[in-house]
């Protein structure tokens, strides 16, 4: 486990025995994550995931490297600047406590929702994500997220260009093609 996997581990134990904010406070926090992310844990906005039912200690995870700009990504790292260690834990248990986010209403093509799945299996996607894809620990959910979102992240870990909590997910995705990332968002966009 490399530097930061160490560092996040380390916080998530240290998290496990955080107090929970305040309600007005914790509202206050969450505002700007919900007006992008969505109020019911959907998010309308393109590029921008649905947070709904995602698993707290990888939302702790991902909130720390936002916070620490282990992860980059502009409007996150401004939000999460001054979050303290409570305020991570307390805003991850509320976004795993949501909804999780409905599939979309087209349910995509059989040929190709079975292909994509046969590749999914063939990866082994399953098995840290879970079978149903609602992820668990740090492993985040995949079941029902913006099929744009996902593929984004996909290349994204490939390229390097996204850091994750280890470096499972670029060394995953070294063998698989563009074309295979296309379907794999597809079809984990539409799961039932």
């Amino acid at each position: 486990m490399g530097r930061v996997g160490k560092a996040t581990a380390s916080l998530a134990a240290s998290l496990a025995g955080a107090l929970p904010a305040p309600a007005a406070e914790l509202e206050a926090k969450l505002a700007p994550c919900l007006a992008c992310h969505g109020a019911q844990g959907q998010s309308e906005i393109e590029d921008v995931p649905s947070l709904g039912a995602q698993p707290a200690p990888y939302m702790v995870i991902q909130l720390f490297m936002f916070r620490e700009k282990i992860r980059i990504a502009e409007p996150m790292n401004e939000m999460a600047k001054e979050l303290s260690d409570n305020d991570l834990q307390s805003i991850a248990d509320f976004i795993a406590k949501q909804e999780a986010p409905n599939p979309l209403a087209d349910p995509g093509d059989p040929t190709q929702i079975e292909h994509a799945r046969v590749l999914v299996d063939q990866n082994h996607c399953n098995v840290c994500h879970r079978a149903d894809f609602s992820g668990r620990d740090n492993v985040p959910r995949l079941a029902d997220q913006r099929e744009d979102y996902l593929l984004k992240t996909l290349r994204e870990y490939k390229s390097g260009a996204r850091r994750g909590y280890d470096a499972t997910m670029a060394e995953v995705l070294q063998p698989v093609d563009d074309t295979q990332l296309i379907e794999f968002a597809y079809y984990l966009a539409r799961l039932r």
